[in-house]
């Protein structure tokens, strides 16, 4: 195991990538990642074999350095009180490596499952509250966006330092993280224009509520894809992968990124794409994403690491020169990043990171 001295603060990886068929694989990328000395371990939840609890406290019991962060969960599909819990017991079980992420959620699936929407105003107020009931806090008659409740109270002994994060896309989200969280999780195939402007967008809104705005860390989620790595799962995790964003919230990305509608509007009518049942990289066949390539211009799926392992650390490198603080390595397990992250580790600025905890919110 590569000793917390070696570590990669600065770069993480989302456990069980795509969709995994047992959430047991965690056991094995988390020790790999421990080996190469990565950083942080971000959990994202679906409502199938991944959840997030569940998978969270897998990880801090089979880690020793890692951080550890829930990117994202959403808070309004437990009660305050269980979420806050978990959290709590997740600081003291990891030794304070753990970050409470939460994020807006798929406004389609949400209506589907008779879930509300989230709110802007929600987030703040659940962070608000999280904070409280960390300190020891007993709250009574709590009557905000989140919800009313008569007592809200964990235990009066605690004062936990228990960071929160959240994940972003729009400005108001942005703009929430910057003045009310530790960390922000931005999304994947990000153009370098919107990259910067949404860390422009945080750090200008952490100094408008009177923080450091060093103090929130930025993470970009930067597809990682070597040509190492099979060309037919290379596909699924490119192609495939920017497809099943479009289906599922293809105008927020083309708003987003500033991109054509023209080509998104294209995408969506073609006979495939719009036949097409699931999640495109979850099931479709090799020869019907080489269909669903030509239908995505190659630009949209540009900011990516690909290539050769010299070709991606450059590719990673640029991505702090946009001004994140952090890059998860995304799409891949930590044993298809073993040959980028040793070319990473030849002449990585060291003291460039020294500031940075393994906790992905510190």
């Amino acid at each position: 195991m590569t000793s917390s001295t070696n570590q990669l603060n600065e770069l993480g990886f989302y456990t069980l990538p795509g969709a995994p068929k047992s959430p047991r694989d965690l056991l094995k990328e988390v020790a790999d990642a421990e080996a190469l000395g990565l950083g942080s371990c971000f959990i994202s939840e679906r409502f199938n074999i991944k959840e997030a609890v569940t998978l969270s406290g897998a990880v801090g019991a089979v880690s020793t350095n890692l951080g550890i962060a829930t990117a994202a969960t959403n808070h309004n599909t437990r009660h305050p009180l269980v979420t806050a819990s978990y959290a709590t017991t997740m600081h003291r079980l990891t030794g304070g490596r753990f970050t409470l992420g939460i994020g807006r959620g798929i406004g389609p699936i949400y209506r589907a499952y008779g879930l509300p929407a989230v709110t802007t105003a929600q987030m703040e107020d659940f962070a608000s509250v999280m904070r409280r009931l960390f300190r020891g806090e007993v709250i009574l008659g709590h009557d905000g966006p989140i919800g009313k409740y008569p007592v809200l109270a964990l235990d009066p002994s605690f004062d936990e330092n228990i960071p929160l994060g959240i994940t972003a896309f729009g400005p108001q989200t942005l703009a929430l993280a910057g003045r009310a969280f530790d960390c922000v999780v931005l999304h994947t195939f990000f153009t370098d224009e919107t990259t910067k402007r949404c860390v422009e967008t945080v750090k200008r809104a952490a100094e408008e509520a009177g923080r450091d705005p060093a103090s929130v860390r930025v993470w970009s989620c930067f597809a990682t894809i070597g040509d190492h790595i099979p060309e037919d799962v290379r596909l699924k995790k490119t192609v495939g992968r920017l497809a099943t964003y479009l289906q599922a919230y293809g105008d927020l990305m083309v708003t987003t990124n500033r991109w054509d509608a023209d080509v998104l509007a294209r995408f969506r009518d073609d006979g495939f794409v719009k036949g097409f049942r699931g999640a495109l990289d979850n099931t479709a066949t090799t020869a019907e994403l080489e269909h669903v390539a030509t239908l995505i211009p190659a630009e949209w799926l540009a900011p990516a690491a690909t290539g050769s392992a010299e070709q991606c650390v450059r590719a990673i490198r640029a991505q702090f020169d946009l001004g994140v603080d952090g890059v998860i390595l995304h799409g891949a397990s930590p044993a298809d990043l073993a040959p980028i992250v040793a070319e990473y580790r030849r002449d990585r600025n060291h003291s460039a990171f020294t500031r940075l905890a393994a906790n992905p919110g510190l």
